[in-house]
């Protein structure tokens, strides 16, 4: 895909997968507003992988389902 989408048009499209975003266009607290999706799929691993192959100059992670409520992120 090449063309950008805004952060909506993608959780619309890609429901509960892991997305691979390049060039994404972030706000003050580097929130990703829009960006390309360069790869998605429901398997985070398989994301990640594809981000080595693909070695994108700028891009994020996204997951657009829902963590369950006993999980917890460490960064």
């Amino acid at each position: 895909m090449s063309e950008t989408m805004t952060i909506s048009e993608i959780e619309a499209q890609f429901k509960s997968e892991w997305i691979l975003v390049g060039d994404p266009e972030t706000n003050e607290a580097l929130e990703v507003l829009a960006g390309k999706v360069l790869w998605h799929s429901k398997d985070r691993d398989e994301v990640y992988r594809k981000a080595l192959e693909l070695k994108p100059r700028h891009a994020a992670f996204l997951y657009t389902g829902t963590m369950p409520k006993d999980s917890a992120i460490i960064l």
